[in-house]
């Protein structure tokens, strides 16, 4: 059967919205696929003619949700009294304040940490750093845009798994621990300076710089903005 796009995205609105239930018990499974296209009442054909993989396609777009709601909310507020460090702390807080069942959350790292589907969680981790970064402002289009958003990525999926195994109130040990992580890597960013300040260092990084300066970031009008190329000197 054929599925437009405006009743393919409700199919999979409605087929996602079904499954939560399910994850909690039998998490993101083929069991808990089949029990969401009978609950929506939605013939198992079309179900898997929008999501190929099953239930894998539903924890990516429960994911991607999350992000886009994150961006939203960002969108809305007003950062711009904030240290920057700060402007971080905030949007990734607010990414795992969005979450309404941990224990979806839960279910998907398991998933994602098995290894056919570990390219997938990769891909949704660094689609949410780089939505953080980009509402955030950043403008960088050269090797930095890579290092933000691998340190980044470091520091939300440490924060994740803290926060999943996190039962203070309101999540404060969480929140600390994510300052924390911030806070080392603001550490690490002054050593850099230093370096690169540094006259005597200077002549020694010259080569290194000329190499990393090829290193461009990906071309966002091609797609999602994913690891990009390597340009050829000019």
């Amino acid at each position: 059967m054929e599925v437009s796009e405006m009743s393919h995205m409700d199919v999979k609105d409605r087929l996602l919205e079904a499954i939560l239930p399910h994850v909690v018990f039998d998490g993101w499974s083929e069991t808990s696929f089949r029990a969401a296209a009978a609950d929506s009442e939605i013939d198992p054909a079309v179900a898997r003619a929008v999501c190929p993989r099953g239930a894998v396609d539903l924890a990516l777009a429960y994911h991607a949700a999350g992000d886009a709601e994150m961006v939203r909310r960002l969108k809305a507020e007003d950062l711009s009294a904030m240290r920057f460090r700060d402007r971080i702390a905030r949007a990734v807080r607010l990414r795992l304040e969005l979450v309404e069942d941990k224990e979806a959350v839960r279910r998907g790292a398991t998933l994602f940490a098995l290894p056919p589907h570990a390219p997938d969680g990769a891909k949704a981790l660094w689609h949410t750093v780089d939505q953080i970064w980009t509402v955030l402002g950043d403008g960088s289009d050269d090797i930095n845009w890579y290092t933000k958003r691998a340190t980044l990525a470091g520091v939300y999926s440490a924060t994740l798994l803290y926060w999943l195994g996190d039962d203070s109130p309101e999540h404060q040990r969480t929140w600390r621990f994510l300052d924390r992580r911030i806070d080392e890597v603001m550490q690490i960013e002054a050593v850099k300076k230093k370096v690169n300040d540094n006259a005597l260092l200077r002549p020694l990084l010259a080569g290194p710089k000329w190499a990393l300066s090829l290193v461009k970031a990906p071309n966002r009008s091609q797609g999602p903005a994913m690891p990009g190329s390597l340009h050829d000197p000019r």
